[in-house]
């Protein structure tokens, strides 16, 4: 073999090695991409585990009042979401967690949680998760009647959600999407785009939930025929399908309200009372659905002439409105403090961060302020109102129970004394002050007087003569001390007062 023989031949051969470096090359670095694609794929199925696992479960705790279970179940979550290093997971046990808070009514908390979960959702990869945060976040401005605020993140949880991937989870989020998006447009007054969502839900679900909307819908338009109709479609679906308790409540709220508006009024009874036996087995878990509930059987009491249920369902309302049930804070804050403190030793906050963080929470607290000064306003109007209502049911009630007191003495009633008792307990107690020795049936004719009866009228209606009627009130006289120039009907009228100052 000849030198330039040689020279190709060893060309040939370290071609041949670099070419074999290649080929191996190639497919270690194959073999890297399949290795990596299936553990991206084994990741990603594992996050979507974690993700359905999580809120379901969740759910049904949340639904069924059961606070402690739930917070447990979050913190269980959070580690292990922390093990996976998945920002998404942590997130969206800090929405679960703000989500509660608002359903209680719980909004300082509620907001905390919120800064939390925004910081690994919004920058989540998964759109869905973006989407469900827009969602909760858009619910609890509606808590706050900001519904311009509400509007505005319900159109970015849509946004995200038709770029989501399709799952179970975005699926099921999709119609309660259109439901808050009719709700919302509806307190605008926006009522043809409101029913086209609540139509758009209930096409997409189908439940009693959302033929219930609908429903809400017709009656919040007063068009009870229509409402009627799905009303009919919500109970069957309730009876059919397992519907959650406080979704029940919701049914039976409405089903209650349709009855009033008909005037089928045992009906509206019932079905208002079962919401009421629901509110009371979830552990009052939504404040904003079971003062509805209150506000309806005032209404429907107040229609049956019942001044004293009325009064009393109205003033439940109110309270409901002004503040929540101090146990279940109780038990919500605990919990919460103790996840917040568990929270705060895994905490990835620096100090350096602090300034910034002052910083932007004096500026959120300014442009909020305005808002705060808002909602105050609109309550301290809407409590005017309802002070005004409760005040007028009030004077009703005692008017009523006035009058009822005066018929049983024109009837000559063995239950007048009683009654009057009840109905003027300080009046029998100064009676007794001035003179512990007086007969029941001077104490009756004392409250006659304070009655303003006349002697006729009192002759008449205890058939005894007049002049027996005037005799009575001599002695009476005496037996009270009652100066001879007080006028009697005056001294009765002004027995309170007057025996407060003898004192």
């Amino acid at each position: 073999m000849g030198k330039i023989d040689l020279i190709i031949f060893k060309k040939i051969k370290e071609h041949s090695k670099g070419i074999k470096k290649i080929v191996a090359l190639t497919i270690c670095v194959g073999l890297l991409l399949v290795i990596f694609s299936c553990h991206n794929d084994s990741q990603n199925a594992d996050r979507e585990n974690f993700d359905v696992s999580l809120l379901t479960e969740s759910s049904e705790l949340q639904l069924s009042g059961e606070y402690e279970a739930f917070v447990r179940l979050n913190k269980e979550y959070l580690k292990k979401a922390a093990k996976m290093r998945y920002k998404g997971g942590k997130g969206l046990c800090y929405l679960n967690m703000a989500g509660v808070n608002v359903s209680a009514g719980n909004y300082e908390k509620a907001r905390f949680f919120f800064n939390k979960a925004e910081k690994d959702l919004i920058n989540s990869e998964n759109n869905y998760h973006k989407a469900v945060f827009y969602d909760d976040y858009s619910l609890y401005y509606s808590h706050l009647k900001l519904n311009d605020k509400a509007i505005e993140c319900n159109k970015k949880a849509f946004y995200y959600l038709k770029q989501a991937k399709k799952t179970k989870l975005s699926q099921r989020l999709l119609p309660r999407l259109y439901v808050n998006k009719g709700i919302y447009y509806a307190w605008k007054g926006w009522f043809g785009t409101s029913l086209k969502c609540f139509t758009k839900a209930n096409m997409l679900e189908n439940s009693a939930y959302t033929n219930c909307m609908v429903a809400q819908y017709y009656l919040f338009t007063r068009k009870p025929d229509s409402a009627g109709i799905y009303i009919a479609r919500a109970d069957e679906k309730m009876i059919r399908q397992k519907t959650t308790d406080v979704e029940s409540l919701w049914v039976y709220y409405t089903m209650g309200y349709y009855y009033n508006e008909i005037d089928n009024s045992e009906q509206a009874e019932k079905a208002l009372k079962k919401a009421l036996e629901i509110n009371i087995k979830t552990r009052r878990t939504y404040s904003s659905h079971i003062k509805e509930v209150y506000k309806a059987l005032a209404e429907l009491y107040k229609k049956k002439n019942d001044g004293g249920k009325a009064y009393f369902y109205l003033k439940k309302y109110m309270e409901e409105e002004g503040r929540f049930d101090a146990e279940r804070f109780a038990v919500m804050n605990k919990a919460t403090e103790d996840f917040i403190s568990e929270m705060k030793q895994e905490s990835d906050w620096h100090k350096n961060d602090l300034p910034l963080f002052i910083a932007l929470s004096i500026t959120v607290l300014t442009v909020s302020g305005v808002y705060v000064r808002k909602i105050i306003n609109g309550l301290q109007k809407k409590k005017n109102t309802l002070k005004e209502q409760t005040d007028t049911l009030k004077n009703h009630v005692q008017t009523m129970q006035r009058e009822e007191v005066i018929e049983l003495a024109k009837k000559n009633d063995s239950s007048f004394l009683l009654k009057f008792k009840e109905f003027y307990p300080d009046f029998i107690k100064s009676l007794m002050k001035i003179n512990p020795d007086l007969e029941n049936s001077e104490l009756a004719f004392c409250a006659m007087l304070k009655l303003r009866f006349s002697s006729k009228e009192i002759a008449d209606y205890t058939f005894v003569q007049h002049k027996s009627v005037q005799q009575k009130k001599y002695r009476i006289r005496k037996r009270l001390n009652i100066p001879g120039e007080t006028d009697i009907y005056d001294f009765f009228e002004n027995l309170t007062e007057y025996n407060n100052r003898s004192q």
